[in-house]
């Protein structure tokens, strides 16, 4: 997925890819609606949910 990065809040990643959500949500992201997921970004989440960034940023790429 093209322009989608790991310094990108997770709402910011959304709008650019709403199909990138059912991804997020299986990694274990299950709060995406949240005021957090509006200023914090995907590497931020991703720490602090026990996930391995770039395996993240890997499977959406591929998307």
């Amino acid at each position: 997925m093209e322009g989608i990065t790991k310094t990108m809040t997770i709402g910011e990643i959304l709008r650019t890819n709403p199909n990138v959500a059912p991804l997020l949500m299986e990694a274990g992201m299950h709060c995406l609606g949240c005021p957090s997921a509006q200023g914090e970004s995907l590497e931020e989440a991703a720490e602090v949910h026990g996930i391995d960034i770039d395996a993240l940023m890997k499977a959406i790429q591929e998307l």
